[in-house]
């Protein structure tokens, strides 16, 4: 009989404990170990490792179990208890997971400063590049500059050299130190310039030419996107085409419109064409050039509709596109066309999350009107209680909260109608954890137990588990206590799993 860790009294008192104790009593190898992946997380944000490591163990599935080892041995390294940390990574069994540990671990004591405890680490390593980075970029935090320059000078990929200069130039543009920050992105040029592999090679020079934009220095950013242009043309394959357009968004961001179109012009693949002048038509938009963003948006749009099922390399992308097409029409004020091309995905889960975000934006511009006639559009009663819960956060983010209330309200009458368990009882967690946000812990209460009654019809084992320990999540971060009325449900979900 297999050891248990969790009492049917703890399971009935506390929703946690609850999950756990359900997810101990699953005798399926698959199921028991998708309902720890959602459990043990939950203890190591408690800080309760021992007892996590222990539910880690249980675990007959190898992948699962060396995965949830690796969250808890980064947890202990976070909390200073390297002996344990260093234990559990090296009871990891498969290999590469194991180095995997032994990175988190040495990244979580290069992060609180222990430098020479990290670079130990790194010395047993075989590959040790993503560690030396994480030291450099700490010891440039700290202002330990001669000492990340020299960790820099350790790391064996320019890749990785050029990842750390990156970080640290973030960083320094945090502290408001735009100098340093420059100087930092101008060595990473040069370490970007040693990359061999071209995909590679020409992303890290957009993500240079992007910081350098935001360093305030257009002249080094349009530097780096030709670099990365001139890589990108050398790449023989499908991902020249998003790079030639990254780079040429890039150029427009840095604002030279002529060379943007000139990298524009290089590229054949039209789901590619139309995110990059989708990236025109925000750039336009942020600069009050509105008819200048509505015409690259329409062109966008024409573009990627003109595309032919044989000349569409990944359908996924380009219906997402779609999806972002019509949310940018809803931002430029054009909420009717929005909706109009969301209606027209082909796609039905791209097609709710355009019709979802229209109806949010709307709502945060005040559209009322048309933001109900985007829900409206929206089709199944799950869809619809989500996109309600958003517009309620416009409502929010408009400090309109009576409005707000009164959607989550609207929303939660909804959830009633949900078919699937699982989508119901989240559609109530969430809608709880707005209401207690907003004051109204009755009804947030009356949320969180009708999530409760909805999980206890739930058949499927991991699914039961995973939706209860959601709800033990927002009822941690709300810090909402459960009273007395939960217990009956608990006992009943604990109950049927002691049989």
């Amino acid at each position: 009989m297999p050891e248990h860790f969790i009492s049917r009294a703890d399971a009935e008192s506390d929703l946690l404990s609850c999950a756990a104790f359900l997810a101990e009593r699953i005798t399926s190898i698959d199921g028991h170990a998708e309902a720890m992946m959602a459990v043990v997380p939950l203890y190591l944000r408690k800080e309760n490792v021992d007892l996590a490591a222990e539910l880690a163990n249980t675990i007959d599935d190898p992948y699962t179990r060396d995965r949830l080892l690796i969250l808890v041995a980064e947890k202990c390294a976070e909390m200073s208890d390297d002996d344990y940390a260093l234990q559990l990574a090296d009871a990891v069994e498969d290999h590469g997971l194991r180095s995997q540990a032994l990175e988190l671990v040495a990244l979580r004591q290069a992060a609180r400063g222990d430098f020479d405890a990290a670079h130990e680490i790194s010395e047993k390593m075989h590959h040790s590049d993503s560690v030396l980075v994480g030291i450099a970029a700490n010891q440039a935090a700290k202002g330990l500059d001669t000492a990340a320059n020299e960790t820099i000078g350790e790391i064996g990929f320019p890749g990785a050299a050029v990842t750390a200069f990156h970080e640290m130039a973030a960083d320094s543009l945090q502290q408001g130190q735009a100098d340093k920050a420059v100087a930092y992105l101008e060595a990473s040029l040069g370490k970007a310039q040693d990359i061999e592999q071209g995909e590679e090679k020409s992303r890290a020079f957009c993500d240079i030419g992007s910081v350098f934009i935001e360093a305030g220095r257009n002249d080094k950013a349009i530097e780096a996107f030709d670099k990365a242009k001139s890589t990108a043309e050398s790449i023989d394959g499908m991902h020249r085409d998003a790079f030639l357009s990254l780079a040429a968004q890039g150029f427009m961001q840095a604002g030279s419109l002529e060379l943007a179109d000139r990298t524009l012009d290089l590229v054949t693949d039209k789901t590619q064409l139309a995110a990059a002048l989708l990236g025109y038509s925000r750039e336009f938009w942020r600069k009050d050039e509105r008819d200048e963003a509505i015409e690259s948006l329409e062109e966008a749009l024409a573009i990627l509709e003109s595309q032919h099922e044989r000349e569409t390399r990944d359908s996924k992308n380009r219906f997402r596109l779609f999806t972002q097409i019509a949310a940018q029409f809803a931002g430029f004020e054009k909420g009717e066309r929005a909706i109009e091309i969301a209606e027209t995905i082909n796609d039905e889960g791209e097609r709710v999350a355009a019709l979802s975000q229209i109806a949010a934006i709307l709502t945060i511009r005040k559209e009322d009107e048309q933001a109900r006639h985007a829900f409206r559009a929206v089709t199944g009663d799950g869809d619809r209680v989500f996109a309600l819960i958003g517009m309620s956060d416009a409502k929010v983010r408009n400090d309109e909260l009576d409005s707000a209330i009164d959607l989550l309200k609207e929303a939660a009458a909804l959830t009633e109608t949900v078919p699937q368990l699982t989508f119901r009882a989240s559609g109530y967690n969430e809608i709880g954890r707005r209401l207690l946000a907003l004051g109204e812990g009755s009804q947030a209460k009356d949320n969180f137990r009708n999530s409760l009654d909805t999980i206890t019809q739930i058949r499927d084992g991991s699914s039961q588990v995973i939706s209860v320990a959601a709800l033990a999540q927002i009822t941690a971060e709300t810090e909402f206590s459960l009273d007395e009325s939960y217990r009956p449900v608990m006992q009943t979900l604990a109950g049927r799993a002691g049989l």
